[in-house]
């Protein structure tokens, strides 16, 4: 990271996965760019990436991607570090964009579950989301949010699937959110 001029805060290593899968599916070396994908282990650790990398730290450009149910830490934390007084509809104009649920959400949603079912399949994990899908605690809850906690429930599942799934999807039919990470860098 010492030659990066910009520094894209992500929640975690499946994000981080997902943007820098992104990057090279639109033929771009962000590390050539001078852009560092940085997953900062929990949303609640944006005030300190914040100060250690924006105005008040390094001075680097900083944009990242939330969740909208943290997107409170994103507007704390760009306040308490020199930011002005953001709200949260000011965070896509930060460059800070907010995926509806989270990443994976966005993900499944662009895909649909049959497709998802698809990459299962070949990624050799059908099996396993089936017996997931019979669980009872699975009962009732449609397909969408079953995939987004069998995703989240297997060692690694997460950071295995998010450049998988950028991949089926590729650039023009990536999510909103997404996207626009990718055009603001």
């Amino acid at each position: 990271m010492p030659d990066a001029r910009t520094v894209v805060l992500v929640e975690g290593r499946s994000d981080a996965g997902a943007v820098s899968e992104l990057a090279r599916c639109a033929g771009r070396d962000l590390d050539a760019e001078g852009v560092a994908v940085l997953p900062m282990a929990g949303a609640t650790n944006i005030r300190h990436c914040l100060a250690a990398f924006g105005v008040q730290g390094r001075g680097l450009r900083v944009v990242g991607l939330c969740d909208v149910a943290e997107t409170r830490f994103f507007v704390e934390g760009l306040r308490r570090t020199g930011y002005g007084d953001p709200t949260p509809e000011d965070l896509p104009g930060l460059g800070f964009q907010i995926c509806v649920k989270d990443l994976e959400d966005e993900l499944i949603r662009a895909l649909g579950v049959p497709v998802i079912e698809e990459i299962l399949a070949a990624e050799g994990h059908l099996s396993s989301f089936r017996t997931f899908q019979r669980q009872p605690a699975q009962a009732g809850r449609p397909d969408t949010a079953r995939l987004r906690r069998f995703f989240g429930s297997g060692s690694g599942r997460k950071i295995h699937y998010g450049p998988v799934l950028v991949r089926a999807l590729g650039v023009e039919r990536s999510p909103a959110p997404l996207k626009a990470l990718l055009d603001s860098l």
